[in-house]
């Protein structure tokens, strides 16, 4: 396999325009088998597969606009019709607004001398499977709802080539038009809240998710009563309604779409998606503006993929505490950090309304606690470095007893221990780079991992110098091998997972053996630092192999899925 890195590049261009291609198709990519084909794009794919859709999906609403407002003449095209006109048992009034993939127009139901709203899809036997599927599932999700929350569906229907639901006409404004007046009352806004997340929860128990949820897809109506509209990317779950979607795409608006749903990849899309979206709304609501902001969809996007979401507080000081506290529950990365359905993010809004105790206040201390030792979005480069950390362990441990072994017989040649902490530690540096180079190419975040153990490497080589302008003699300050090795864990606790606070917190701990029994100092930090390696590199190697083994099976053919 070719590791030259622009051959890389190369064939990565290639499969990302293969793979384009076929979504563009209608073809669903399944990126944990594309992976599983090509081991050794398998981490730069993942990294930029999801911008990739972003960009396409981006391109592909834009070429839909230019197609609408080119002169040359698509076959019954929507803007062609003189309002009003008649259609069918509707009379079409007015163009309420468009997108993409419908036009939704304010008609009168002539049978029934009633308003009503007319939503077809814009462009008729041009339209791709995949647009009239997504059609028809809003319409079909639609009507299967019953909610004050959720605008009705009346009729589902098609004439003249052209497929087309009826839904009730609200008259007001979308939320939306609402907030680019500013924010909302605090109660007001929990009120609005409360409804929203009822009519959510209520689509989830019919195994509908919405995936879509934002500002201007709630409608305030006279009363103000807010009612949730475009199911237009809703998803079909059968089953339990947390079971999950991998579509290996990306759907929805980035601002509003929690990390996993922006990933494409990157966890289970389901219930607490919708509740991420919820957590958006309400700190729109409080603000006045969307909690990522960027200067394109792809900036915003890397936002929701790689920063903690702001305080409320920080762009509205007036922001009520609590709903504040419900807000960044509702979006915290980490899935089960969420509220678990809709209905209790519900009752939380009630609790709050009622002056009583909220739920997200009362799990605060224990929410930051799991937060600190949770793995991040980068965590899962650990599954490439699992069997070389295991190997580094047993390095480390074998220069740790041949160190001993010189200090126990009294060598006092500075050279061999400069030798074995410099040279050798070096070339074993250099080894275990290129083995890592061997296994694909190599991200980001693993470039920044190399640069903080090879200033751990030049701190421990500067140590011998150190010692000799000091007039110390050799190893009196091996102590501070633990502390440099416990910062290398600190940082990369903070990076990578938080369990690694534990390896920095335990090497911080073994200098003080170390200084205390001078003569048995390497054997301690040796087992320890040892340790502190293979513990994680076994338990990522065997992830590795876990997750190899689930994506060959779902690559096989013969095999079953109950």
């Amino acid at each position: 396999m070719a590791t030259d890195p622009d051959q890389l590049d190369e064939q990565l261009a290639q499969l990302l325009d293969e793979l384009t291609q076929r979504v563009q198709m209608g073809e669903v990519v399944d990126l944990d088998v594309v992976t599983h084909e090509h081991p050794h794009l398998a981490d730069e794919l993942r990294e930029v597969w999801g911008a990739v859709m972003l960009a396409d999906a981006v391109a592909l609403n834009v070429s839909v606009t230019q197609a609408e407002n080119s002169d040359e003449p698509i076959p019954e095209k929507l803007s062609q019709l003189e309002l009003p006109a008649l259609f069918g048992d509707y009379e079409l009034l007015e163009e309420l607004g468009r997108g993409g993939m419908g036009v939704v127009y304010k008609a009168r139901q002539v049978s029934l001398n009633r308003i009503v709203a007319v939503k077809m899809i814009l462009k008729a036997q041009l339209a791709s499977h995949d647009e009239l599927s997504r059609f028809l599932a809003e319409a079909e999700s639609t009507a299967r709802l019953s909610h004050p929350g959720i605008v009705p569906v009346y009729e589902v229907g098609k004439r003249d080539g052209r497929y087309y639901f009826s839904m009730k006409y609200i008259e007001g404004e979308t939320l939306s038009q609402r907030l680019a007046r500013g924010p909302m009352p605090p109660r007001q806004a929990a009120i609005m809240m409360r409804t929203i997340s009822s009519a959510v929860h209520e689509a989830h128990q019919h195994g509908i998710l919405h995936r879509d949820l934002k500002p201007s897809n709630i409608l305030i109506d006279k009363s103000g009563e807010p009612i949730i509209t475009d199911f237009g990317l809703a998803k079909q779950v059968t089953g339990d309604v947390d079971s999950i979607t991998r579509s290996g795409a990306i759907v929805g608006t980035p601002a509003f779409m929690a990390p996993e749903q922006a990933s494409g990849t990157r966890g289970a899309v389901g219930v607490p998606s919708d509740v991420y979206a919820l957590g958006t709304i309400l700190f729109a609501m409080l603000t006045g503006q969307p909690p990522y902001q960027g200067r394109t969809p792809v900036d915003v996007l890397l936002k929701v993929l790689e920063q903690d979401p702001p305080f409320p507080h920080q762009m509205n000081p007036r922001v009520d505490r609590d709903l504040e506290m419900i807000t960044l529950r509702c979006m915290q990365k980490p899935i089960d950090l969420r509220y678990r359905n809709a209905q209790l993010l519900c009752d939380d809004f009630d609790a709050y309304l009622n002056d009583e105790a909220i739920s997200a206040r009362s799990g605060q201390f224990l929410q930051i606690i799991s937060r600190l030792f949770r793995e991040t979005h980068n965590a899962q480069v650990l599954e490439n470095w699992g069997v070389l950390w295991m190997w580094h362990s047993l390095v480390l441990l074998i220069c740790c007893l041949v160190t001993q072994y010189l200090e126990w017989t009294h060598d006092e040649v500075r050279w061999h221990y400069i030798l074995i902490w410099t040279v050798i530690s070096g070339i074993w540096a250099a080894c275990f780079w290129y083995l890592r180079r061997r296994m694909g190419p190599v991200t980001f975040v693993e470039r920044q991992i190399a640069h903080v153990w090879g200033s751990g490497l030049i701190g421990v080589a500067c140590l011998f110098p150190i010692e000799w302008m000091l007039g110390l003699g050799p190893l009196e300050l091996s102590p501070l091998l633990a502390i440099i090795s416990g910062m290398i864990f600190l940082i990369k606790g903070g990076i990578l997972t938080g369990w690694f606070y534990f390896q920095a917190l335990a090497l911080f701990l073994c200098a003080i053996p170390m200084a205390l029994w001078p003569d048995a100092a390497h054997i301690i930090f040796g087992v320890v630092a040892a340790g502190s390696f293979f513990i994680p590199g076994l338990q990522y190697y065997r992830q590795r192999l876990r997750v190899m083994g689930e994506v060959a099976r779902m690559g096989d053919p013969s095999t079953t899925i109950r």
